[in-house]
């Protein structure tokens, strides 16, 4: 999360000083996002061969490194490799956490359990909003966004060492025919459970177990070829059609904030400290968004969340666009944030519903790699659209998320229905 946000603030500062251009900041987001794209589909489709922990771990080491040679880049070029090659890195950790996350917890508190993961990533996009704001205008040895990308990348390896004390998801194991092992993670599991609870293995505990046996199918033990076919087989094949559309055009508003508000205020005449400041406090409401998602995710059907939290995206992002007073600047740039990571948070609950342990991280991460090449193209069409004004950039955004709350019609209701009855 801190990566993805990060581009936002250093490319304002970026530009500013004369280090990219308009037209190599557009270069800087593709380039990121494409990485991402070839991430998504080296590790987090798979992902259900290798399982969810190694795929993370190798992941994060490679975003690690290339961050860090970023941050010493001397030319645009140098720092857009960098950029792509990081992106390789962290392009399917999302996913992966998703399908992690949504393995090990029950389905009544599935949307939960992925909203809290939301509010601890989103705390970054304030740190690095008050990072960017006392380093970007600094010179300790190096520019101020050089250390910017340094404490990114030394972030991500801590997550790498915390991420090695945790076990591998006991669904994946069985799928893969890994029964003794992915018992050995449910005992570990329910033995704590019991510690608090007494007793022995719970008839529910025991329902679980037999429904992620029953669900198991010899597809699990193919190669990813024969995984991907499956995802257009019925029931799946609608479900992957609809993220297809769902993914490309939410990319647009989402990101299409959160990598631009900066800039899009540069643009109106803002300098880049005002600019700085602004985006600080709209960034102090990010965490918000998960932490409502925290309480409403299991309470309040997701799909229908999803729908009505894109039209509110749509609506305030063009007030962001439109208001002239700094007051109401933050005021519909904080709410867009507010809706934008609320939605956040119950999308990636809701993906990683939609498909069974054995191709799960393939659907999702196939469905989701196309939010990073339409990533990457929207950033040159809305540097094209920017030169025409901000109003009409926000425009398109407004008309993107209208059709995601069209698209997520198409879905089924998910809440509070286990993984196995949900892949049926």
């Amino acid at each position: 999360m801190y990566d993805l946000f990060m581009v936002a603030y250093v490319g304002a500062a970026l530009q500013n000083s004369g280090f990219l251009s308009l037209q190599q900041f557009s270069e800087l987001i593709a380039a990121g996002f494409i990485g991402m794209f070839v991430g998504t589909v080296l590790f987090g489709m798979t992902s259900d061969q290798i399982g969810r922990r190694t795929s993370f771990v190798a992941m994060l080491l490679i975003y690690s490194a290339f961050t860090l040679i970023g941050s010493l880049a001397q030319s645009a070029t140098w720092l857009i490799v960098c950029r792509f090659l990081a992106g390789i890195g962290i392009g399917a950790e999302i996913v992966v956490i998703d399908a992690y996350v949504s393995e090990l917890v029950p389905s009544h508190a599935r949307g939960r359990f992925i909203a809290i993961t939301q509010v601890v990533g989103f705390t970054s996009v304030p740190t690095v909003a008050v990072l960017s704001r006392v380093l970007v205008p600094s010179h300790f040895l190096i520019s101020g966004w050089r250390w910017v990308m340094v404490l990114g990348a030394a972030g991500a390896l801590l997550a790498w060492y915390l991420r090695l004390g945790l076990p591998e998801s006991p669904r994946w194991l069985e799928s893969v025919d890994r029964t003794q092992e992915a018992g050995a993670v449910l005992d570990m599991i329910e033995g704590q459970s019991r510690a608090w609870a007494g007793g022995s293995r719970t008839a529910a505990q025991q329902s679980t177990l037999q429904r992620v046996k029953a669900a198991r199918d010899p597809i699990s033990r193919r190669w990813s070829f024969s995984r991907f076919r499956e995802l257009w087989n019925p029931p799946y094949r609608a479900r992957t059609v609809m993220l297809i559309v769902f993914q490309t055009l939410q990319t647009l508003g989402f990101y299409g904030f959160a990598n631009w508000a900066p800039t899009f205020l540069l643009k109106r005449g803002i300098g880049l400290l005002h600019s700085l400041n602004y985006s600080l406090l709209i960034a102090l409401i990010a965490p918000a968004g998960p932490v409502i998602a925290s309480f409403t995710a299991d309470r309040l059907e997701r799909k229908w969340t999803i729908f009505a939290l894109a039209l509110s995206i749509a609506g305030f992002g063009l007030g962001f666009a439109m208001w002239r007073s700094p007051a109401l600047i933050v005021m519909s740039g904080a709410v867009v944030t507010l809706c934008s990571n609320w939605f956040s948070a119950v999308l990636h609950s809701y993906q990683s519903e939609l498909f069974p342990t054995r191709i799960r991280a393939t659907g999702v991460g196939f469905t989701y790699s196309w939010s990073r090449l339409s990533a990457a193209l929207s950033s040159f069409l809305i540097a094209a659209v920017l030169a025409h004004g901000v109003t009409p950039v926000f425009a398109m955004l407004a008309i993107a998320m209208a059709g995601v709350a069209v698209a997520i019609t198409f879905g089924p209701n998910t809440n509070r229905r286990s993984l196995e009855e949900l892949s049926l």
